[in-house]
C-alpha cells in the first residue's frame, strides 16, 4: 500500500483548498493535515510545518504535474480577458496595452455627479491608474 507523503505546504487553508480541488478534478486524492489544529491557534504553524497539502507517493508527480498545467491554463486565462474588448472605451491601458479597464469616478464626482471633465481609469490587468 502506497504511504502519504507531505506535497506542499500553505501558510492558509484556502490556498491548500484551491489546490486539493485542482487535484481532485484531475483525479488525484489529496488530504489537508493541520488545517484545523493551525486555525485554531495560529502560532502553532510554524512548530507543526504550517498546513501540508498530502498525496500518496504513487501520485506525487501527476499531483506536480497538474497543478502545474493549473497555472499555465490560469495564465493563458489571464492572457484571453486581456484581450476582451469593450466597445464603450476607445483606448487602452499607457502602461500595458490592455483595453479591459474601467472607469473610477469616486475621486471625480460629488453625489454622483462628475465635477471634472478628466475622468480616472483603472486597468484590470496591471492596476495602473491614469486619467483620459
Amino acid at each position: 500500500m502506497s504511504e502519504l507523503v507531505q506535497f506542499k505546504f500553505y501558510e492558509t487553508a484556502l490556498q491548500a483548498n484551491r489546490d486539493k480541488q485542482i487535484l481532485a478534478e484531475s483525479d488525484i486524492n489529496s488530504f489537508i493535515a493541520n488545517e484545523q489544529l493551525i486555525q485554531s491557534d495560529w502560532l502553532l504553524a510554524q512548530a507543526v510545518g504550517g498546513i501540508q497539502l498530502q498525496v500518496f507517493e504513487e501520485d506525487l508527480e501527476r499531483a506536480h504535474k497538474a497543478l502545474e498545467e493549473y497555472k499555465e491554463n490560469e495564465q493563458f486565462s489571464l492572457e484571453v480577458e486581456h484581450t476582451i474588448s469593450d466597445p464603450e472605451f476607445d483606448f487602452v491601458c499607457p502602461k500595458c496595452g490592455s483595453n479591459h479597464i474601467y472607469r473610477d469616478d469616486s475621486a471625480t464626482s460629488f453625489f454622483g455627479i462628475s465635477i471634472l471633465t478628466s475622468h480616472k481609469f483603472v486597468c484590470y490587468y496591471c492596476g495602473n491608474e491614469f486619467t483620459h
